[in-house]
């Protein structure tokens, strides 16, 4: 059977994708760090509506951690493999350049860099087997145009975008398409401490973004029909940056 990996599946983005996959028909692994309870509550989300789901806990910044949990799950599903991973965990440490400790640039970098280095390449090798796969990397606006405060997180971002692109070359002959998708601002708890009305000011469509429409392009990427894209990094940004 094919799963879906959702990383940092338990809240925001993470978790409106989780549900749309689900819901779509695929079984989903949802990937979270300390929220157990966020987690929990995802998980019954989806069961309760009639969608297949598991929980899979490990720091995506561990390389030993992402080891250890993916032996475990495969071992306990000889049959089936991870067919399609979003990597969607991420954290923000905003802070000018100048002030920025070199935790804030570690930490930030960590998470959606190196993670996405270390969850793919250990399930890229069933997809290249198999001759199936889905890589979705959640990347940012920052990382395509920059912003203030966030040197660390464009940074990351940006680099994302570019291994986006070179990875869809190299696995592209074996039909696995990696692409990226590049929100602007959407409402969720990393955007919780923003000033929304201010910032929808900028914004042609006048409003943030919703969760569930970034999760409706994943769960499109992740399709049959998405399967002659790849390389490519789609924005999502209510008109803000293009």
């Amino acid at each position: 059977m094919r799963y879906a990996l959702v990383t940092g599946g338990s809240r925001g983005i993470g978790k409106a994708i989780a549900c749309e996959l689900a819901m779509a028909g695929l079984p989903v692994v949802i990937n979270y760090h300390s929220n157990t309870e966020a987690a929990q509550a995802t998980l019954n989300e989806i069961t309760e509506r009639g969608g297949q789901a598991e929980l899979l806990s490990f720091d995506v910044a561990d390389p030993e951690a992402i080891e250890t949990a993916l032996a475990d799950w495969e071992a306990k599903h000889p049959d089936d493999y991870i067919a399609v991973v979003v990597n969607n965990a991420g954290i923000r440490r905003d802070n000018l350049m100048i002030f920025m400790q070199n935790e804030e640039w570690h930490n930030v970098v960590d998470t959606p860099l190196n993670g996405f280095f270390y969850v793919t390449r250990r399930l890229l090798k069933n997809m290249l087997t198999h001759r199936d796969g889905r890589v979705i990397n959640i990347a940012s606006l920052s990382g395509l145009k920059g912003l203030p405060g966030q040197t660390n997180y464009s940074a990351a971002k940006a680099a994302l975008i570019g291994a986006t692109k070179a990875l869809a070359q190299e696995v592209a002959k074996r039909r696995v398409t990696v692409n990226a998708i590049a929100p602007g601002f959407i409402a969720t708890d990393m955007t919780r401490d923003l000033d929304e009305k201010e910032l929808s000011k900028m914004i042609p469509m006048g409003r943030f973004g919703k969760p569930e429409e970034v999760a409706a392009l994943v769960a499109f990427l992740a399709g049959d029909k998405a399967a002659y894209i790849t390389g490519q990094v789609i924005q999502i940004n209510g008109g803000l940056y293009t």
